[in-house]
């Protein structure tokens, strides 16, 4: 604790001591039950003094995809909602490239969770409030469907560069399995070759899917289960208690075969049904706490697989150059023939193969 000063202190010792006090109060609330208990809550909480409500303004950093920090000023009491629109006010992401992005908090290494619209950002950061890192509180993309994502990225560059810089912290955490290609991957990790990377990495495993921590499920009598859930399917990854995977044990879920989800309070638990051609309803529970975040998963999952695809342009040109190919192919014979009768001259006859005449 920085020692106390009885006469005036200038702007200069104002600041020292302020940042001595900050060493000091990240160094106490690194200890985990210090932080969360009630006296230190109390404290960190301040109210006005006239009516005792949390309106105060606060400010928060949150960590952009970019690996920058922002710093927004909110009331204490703002939700999600409200910090999220600050956020992208800052960022200067308009409404509909934003629907693509949420506010997620930071959790362990390699996974954060989604926050809810009611939670208070306010909390989380001074729950969190520690040396191990500038704050918890970080933007990520909030989509699964790569082919949207690449319509997004070609009219939106801001939004492609978040997209890479998350996608190059995705594979430096192990999140997207590289594979051989590291080494390329390394090559291309240049903002001014973006979309090479991009392409590249988007045909790995792991881009734009959300895998849980491991925890129980009544699927498996002994062992825990990794789930992962990606716009293709529902993969559950089977492993030990202590979370090492066992590769050959996993079983993959398509969405036509899950016919409903919801989450079990009582239960603190996942649950969805699943139907497999000539058998009967099976319910599955996974016993993770982010139960929560596990059901807008789905929920966004099947809100994306509802989107229409729109047809690409090489589709389309292909589709032209067969069309063409095809009535090229039969009305030219019939053709030629016509003008070889009324033109021998030019088109003499045997220059037609037999078989059209």
């Amino acid at each position: 604790m920085p020692g106390k000063w009885p006469f005036t202190l200038s702007d200069q010792q104002q600041d020292t001591r302020r940042r001595g006090l900050e060493q000091y109060l990240e160094k106490v609330c690194a200890i985990r039950v210090i932080a969360e208990s009630d006296v230190m809550q109390d404290f960190l909480t301040d109210y006005d003094d006239d009516a005792c409500s949390t309106t105060a303004i606060v400010d928060l950093k949150i960590l952009l995809p970019d690996k920058n920090t922002t710093v927004v000023s909110v009331r204490k009491n703002a939700n999600s909602v409200d910090v999220f629109r600050a956020v992208c006010e800052k960022m200067f992401l308009s409404e509909d490239v934003s629907s693509y992005f949420a506010l997620f908090e930071v959790v362990e290494y390699g996974f954060e969770r989604k926050l809810q619209p009611n939670e208070f950002p306010h909390n989380l950061y001074i729950q969190n409030y520690s040396t191990a890192s500038s704050t918890c509180l970080v933007v990520r993309k909030w989509l699964f469907s790569i082919w949207k994502e690449q319509e997004i990225c070609q009219v939106n560059q801001q939004a492609e560069r978040y997209m890479f810089w998350q996608a190059v912290e995705d594979v430096n955490q192990g999140t997207i399995k590289t594979s051989n290609q590291l080494y390329e991957l390394k090559a291309l990790q240049d903002f001014s070759k973006r979309k090479e990377y991009l392409e590249l990495a988007r045909c790995l495993e792991g881009y734009n899917e959300v895998c849980f921590p491991h925890c129980a499920c009544d699927a498996r009598k002994e062992g825990h289960v990794i789930a992962i859930i990606s716009l293709s399917a529902l993969k559950l990854q089977a492993c030990r208690e202590d979370g090492v995977p066992e590769k050959s044990l996993i079983i993959s879920f398509d969405w036509s075969q899950i016919s409903d989800w919801d989450v079990d309070e009582e239960g603190v638990c996942f649950v969805y049904q699943f139907v497999k051609p000539d058998k009967k309803v099976r319910t599955i529970r996974i016993h993770t706490p982010f139960y929560v975040y596990m059901k807008e998963c789905f929920d966004r999952v099947a809100h994306e697989r509802k989107w229409k695809r729109p047809p690409s342009p090489l589709t389309s040109s292909a589709f032209t150059c067969l069309h063409v190919t095809v009535i090229f192919v039969i009305f030219f014979p019939a053709v030629v023939c016509l003008a070889s009768k009324k033109m021998p001259s030019l088109l003499p006859c045997p220059h037609v193969n037999s078989k059209y005449l």
